[in-house]
């Protein structure tokens, strides 16, 4: 049975991921959270661009409806 999109982001809470959204940016950090929409909740939140740090950001709410994909990092 395939796993459903919730599914998947449960099993990535508490580990690190980047988050591509629309417009191209991109954000690297801790899955703290989410809800039924993809609301993400990011610790340690970096904005990245070409693999480098941009900036440090902390904590950050992403909205779901900006997110083009949720992948595993390696931080």
């Amino acid at each position: 049975m395939a796993n459903r999109p919730l599914d998947v982001l449960n099993k990535a809470l508490r580990t690190p991921v980047i988050v591509r959204l629309k417009g191209g940016r991109e954000f690297r950090g801790v899955l703290d959270g989410y809800d039924i929409h993809m609301n993400l909740v990011l610790e340690n939140a970096e904005e990245i661009q070409e693999g480098d740090v941009v900036r440090k950001l902390g904590s950050v709410v992403i909205r779901g409806d900006t997110i083009v994909f949720v992948s595993p990092s390696q931080v």
